[in-house]
């Protein structure tokens, strides 16, 4: 962050015009829009990227001042991209408006990192991550998702299945579901997979526990459990990596 922190952006994106502040009193050279149109992406700060999907300040206040801000109060992009809709649209200068803009930015930024269309194989525990971590590491609850794969390991449908969402350090992981899901597609195999909100993807106790009740539950009935990846803040374990299943 400290290409913004501990810089006076008034002084150099404001020119007070009675009590409100616009930046198109600024030489164009100098607006954030223009600067990204001639220089690229690149060549501007975090707040001034954030300053033009804002598009406007408030009184007194420019976008860059209202970007500004916003960082300083949350401390960090995944952490003010990850704030509620409701929680956003309540900060001064934003709005409901402004809050949607940005969850629909951080959206877009996220879908980026999803896998194509085509079929998609599971071959190691990287897949797993790259499969699932762009839409897990910032979820604000624990969930459990399962990979239906077919027997050349393709993910079936190339989705995953959400069995439960549990709460903020608690999933609810119950062969049942697990294996419900699993009947259904006509799976050859399944690999189980949730998120720790912590951002620590190392596995609890109860993790390697109920996992290996769930591995002897698929023997059973004649469905293998590949793996169980757990996602933390872009990290991972596999528990089959491990040794703990």
């Amino acid at each position: 962050m400290d290409d913004y922190a501990g810089k006076d952006w008034r002084s150099r994106y404001s020119r007070p015009r009675g009590d409100k502040i616009y930046i198109k009193d600024l030489p164009p050279s100098e607006r954030p829009r223009e600067r990204l149109a001639a220089h690229g992406a690149p060549a501007l700060s975090t707040s001034e990227l954030l300053a033009i999907l804002l598009r406007s300040g408030r009184k007194g206040e420019t976008a860059v001042d209202v970007a500004n801000r916003l960082l300083q109060k949350y401390g960090s992009l995944r952490s003010l991209f990850s704030a509620d809709v409701n929680e956003l649209r309540w900060v001064p200068g934003m709005g409901f408006a402004k809050a949607v803009q940005l969850k629909a930015a951080y959206e877009l930024a996220k879908r980026m990192d999803y896998p194509s269309t085509e079929r998609y194989e599971i071959s190691n525990p990287k897949d797993v991550a790259e499969f699932l971590l762009p839409k897990m590491r910032d979820l604000d609850r624990e969930q459990v998702v399962v990979l239906c794969l077919d027997t050349r390991c393709g993910v079936i449908d190339n989705s995953e299945v959400v069995v439960s969402v549990g709460s903020l350090n608690i999933s609810v992981l119950e062969p049942r579901s697990i294996f419900r899901i699993a009947l259904v597609k006509n799976a050859d195999s399944v690999i189980i997979v949730h998120n720790h909100p912590s951002g620590d993807p190392e596995p609890s106790d109860g993790d390697i526990e109920v996992t290996k009740r769930i591995i002897e539950a698929g023997r059973t009935i004649g469905i293998e459990i590949r793996d169980h990846v757990v996602i933390g803040n872009g990290k991972f374990v596999s528990m089959k990596e491990r040794g703990m299943m």
